[in-house]
């Protein structure tokens, strides 16, 4: 007869430990939740972004408020066909658990990009307005591009932002996002012009004024919308903030910076300035009943390959600006930038409620789940069609 082997009572313990750990596994049903979710998204910001950031702003590394968080993974951005991501893939696949294909707004991947329309996958902006949450979304970057677009809209191609924009006014699910600011005025203007429109009249049709800055908003406006040239996102952040605290219910919170570094100097400081946001915001917030997650959409192509201590990191900098060349590949003393987004994962840090899951190995979709779970919503399904 054969017999039966169990393992040792420890190694049973052990063995359960990892499966409740393991990035897949759902939270425990008896762990706090979060009442609120601050997403932050750094566009471009790979692990050797991050490292630079703090060498470029502090002259030593891991000194990034973002690194000091307890809780760390490392997320795949790739979509469905290929390695490398783009931010349209990249977000939709962070914010609806769905990944799908370059150029696509949080649809399915059976999509084809600029033809036919894919199979919507629901955001969690959407499931936060389905539930009664309030939201908020802003960007330095337009409104309608890709990063910020992918929370509340569903498009077959990134590019299409007068079909894009004006889905923040007519909702699947709730009332829609509450708080929109960002940049891409003229832009979006020029393409709504285009398709026999204008922020006039979608202003008029909603009955929702759309702000051309900051300073616009009239008192009292509890759904502001701002659509400018540029924006103080700092400002922006901490004044959506103020409004979305006072829901009853709770909040999402969306904020992009971007971390480009075709120019190495403007992209690096982007993060610091990020950075010194992020650790801004952690101060208004109370992480008892508060998610805060930083991630990035895709990487890009930074290596750190020389530098010491107590001097300048960006060495050559200047020479280059001057020289105003436009190679994809740039080469400073100590730094090397490969214009183009890349394709090696990037971190993801945490702190809050639901943050324990963040960590290991992921695809960047297990995020949506990370955050579903944390509110102590199912994530079982995501893509839906009504």
């Amino acid at each position: 007869m054969t017999r039966l082997k169990f393992p040792h009572p420890l190694a049973a313990l052990f063995l359960a430990t990892a499966l409740l750990l393991a990035p897949g596994a759902r939270a425990d049903e008896g762990a706090p939740r979060a009442r609120n979710i601050i997403l932050f998204v750094a566009d471009a910001a790979g692990v050797s972004t991050v490292n630079a950031a703090s060498l470029h702003g502090y002259g030593e590394p891991l000194r990034l408020h973002i690194q000091q968080w307890p809780h760390l993974g490392l997320s795949d951005t790739s979509p469905v066909d290929r390695f490398v991501s783009d931010s349209a893939n990249g977000m939709s696949s962070i914010i609806t658990g769905v990944r799908t294909r370059n150029g696509v707004i949080s649809q399915g991947p059976d999509v084809v990009r600029g033809e036919r329309d894919g199979t919507p996958s629901k955001t969690l902006l959407e499931h936060a307005e389905e539930r009664g949450l309030r939201t908020g979304v802003i960007s330095t970057q337009s409104i309608a591009d890709a990063t910020p677009a992918a929370t509340y809209a569903h498009a077959n191609d990134r590019r299409k932002w007068a079909e894009i924009f004006p889905q923040a006014f007519a909702p699947r699910h709730g009332d829609g996002v509450d708080v929109l600011m960002g940049t891409g005025r003229e832009r979006i203007g020029t393409q709504l012009a285009e398709a026999g429109s204008s922020f006039e009249a979608l202003a008029e049709r909603h009955d929702r004024p759309i702000y051309a800055s900051l300073d616009a908003i009239e008192d009292g406006n509890t759904r502001p919308v701002v659509v400018a040239d540029t924006l103080d996102v700092r400002a922006a952040t901490l004044r959506a903030l103020d409004v979305l605290q006072q829901a009853p219910e709770g909040y999402l919170l969306v904020v992009e910076w971007d971390a480009h570094t075709d120019d190495i100097r403007k992209g690096l400081q982007n993060l610091v300035d990020f950075d010194r946001l992020i650790a801004e915001v952690q101060q208004r917030v109370d992480l008892a009943d508060t998610l805060l997650l930083f991630t990035a959409d895709h990487s890009f192509g930074v290596l750190v390959d020389g530098g010491e201590r107590g001097k300048p990191l960006l060495a050559g900098y200047d020479a280059w600006k001057a020289a105003g060349t436009d190679e994809d590949l740039v080469r400073l003393d100590h730094i090397m930038v490969n214009r183009t987004h890349t394709a090696e994962e990037v971190i993801a840090t945490a702190i809050g409620p639901g943050a324990e899951r963040v960590r290991g190995y992921f695809p960047s979709t297990h995020l949506f789940r990370v955050m579903m779970d944390a509110w102590g919503w199912s994530s079982a399904s995501t893509a839906t069609g009504d």
